[in-house]
């Protein structure tokens, strides 16, 4: 038995101008244009290998050593997408061998909580479609590739880039102009880095698609959000990225996040997806940035209560030495840093801050916060040399 097989991993991005809701729910078409983060896959990732042979018996998918549906339309709308492009290969070159009428076997693994807030579904649809693509030695290009990734997750479009990642939402009714684009690659501001407080690691109760549904459905703020605001910071925050001016980059980040979760509280019934621990943090970066007279920090938050901080590297010592003060008892820490440069946080706390705080912190933030995921700015999806697939049997390995 042949078995074909590739495999490739995919980043988590995390958006700066949030996309939330749908003009075409069928092609995951926006009603808004988007920006996004994408994060080093060392610290978060979706790592996929696909296979097929004329012997398989039905598509079948295993993440996270468990056995999943494909019979969900977004899924089954994006292997129709590969596989005609796949045939139309097929149609030009008859010595191909027919992989686009056989079955396909896909693994998948995350190496951080699914369904948690964290993009996962981003990241594991654009893995999935990047490694059928390769599987199939097709032509296209990642933004066209990105077409396909967005009707399985809408974010997972931006997931095709490394860097600074924009959504455009495009206007044509087929979706042929909504794709993912960049605004600036990784190594022209590799400086940005991040910090992700996670709230919580369990399902959240309102999935993303639900949540989008009822906003758009019931939120008067909605409207204004996506006629007037979001154009308008689309623009402004692109300009920012490229100018590389983290103040109003971050400006802009923190008040979109507000904006989307004012959305979700204006639908009816509200939505929650921040929660006490979400708002602490919040408070604690604004007291942060007032302490230092200068934006140091930067707050988002996606449909979940984990907290993104984003921040340049030259403000690190800065930042952690209020984080690693509070957070001390979270684990994560290590082996990003060693101990000297741990002890190093709190000295700079005890013996240059402590004296002068007169604003918001809570010495029992630790307790609502699991982990942190220490990360910065990451390429965008890369091949691997590692497969989950055993070649033999085109089994999981």
């Amino acid at each position: 038995m042949t078995v074909y097989v590739a495999s490739t991993t995919a980043p988590v991005n995390i958006a700066t101008l949030k996309y939330w809701g749908k003009r075409d729910a069928n092609l995951n078409l926006p009603t808004n244009s988007s920006i996004s983060v994408t994060l080093a896959q060392d610290d978060l990732r979706t790592l996929t290998s696909a296979a097929t042979s004329e012997r398989f018996e039905k598509d079948t998918l295993w993440l996270n050593g468990k056995e999943e549906s494909l019979a969900n339309k977004r899924t089954q709308d994006c292997l129709q997408d590969l596989r005609d492009l796949r045939h139309q290969l097929e149609s030009q070159n008859p010595s191909l061998p027919k992989l686009s009428q056989w079955k396909l076997h896909i693994v998948s693994e995350n190496n951080f909580p699914t369904a948690a807030g964290l993009a996962s579904s981003a990241a594991g649809f654009a893995a999935l479609v990047v490694a059928i693509a390769k599987l199939y030695k097709l032509p296209q290009d990642m933004s066209e590739l990105s077409r396909i990734a967005r009707k399985g997750s809408g974010s997972a479009c931006r997931s095709l880039f490394g860097g600074f990642v924009a959504w455009e939402m495009g206007d044509a009714e087929d979706g042929l102009d909504s794709m993912a684009v960049e605004v600036l690659p990784l190594e022209a501001w590799p400086e940005m880095k991040a910090a992700i407080l996670v709230v919580s690691d369990v399902k959240k109760d309102t999935s993303s698609t639900q949540g989008m549904q009822l906003t758009v459905a019931t939120s008067d703020l909605f409207k204004e959000r996506v006629t007037t605001v979001v154009p308008k910071r689309f623009v402004e925050m692109k300009e920012a990225i490229v100018n590389r001016d983290f103040t109003k980059f971050a400006e802009m980040t923190m008040k979109d996040s507000n904006s989307f979760h004012a959305t979700c509280l204006d639908s009816y019934p509200p939505i929650f997806y921040i929660n006490d621990t979400s708002k602490k943090v919040i408070r604690l970066v604004h007291s942060i940035n007032a302490f230092f007279n200068e934006t140091v920090v930067a707050y988002t938050f996606d449909a979940g209560p984990n907290a993104v901080l984003y921040y340049l590297e030259k403000n690190e010592n800065k930042l952690f030495a209020f984080l690693y003060k509070l957070l001390h008892q979270v684990d994560g820490w290590e082996p990003k840093y060693n101990k000297d440069q741990l002890n190093g946080f709190i000295n700079t706390f005890e013996n240059e801050y402590k004296d002068k705080i007169e604003f918001f912190i809570d010495p029992e933030l630790y307790q609502g916060i699991t982990r942190i995921i220490l990360t910065r700015v990451g390429p965008g999806p890369q091949d691997s040399e590692k497969s989950l697939i055993d070649q033999s049997t085109g089994l999981p390995k």
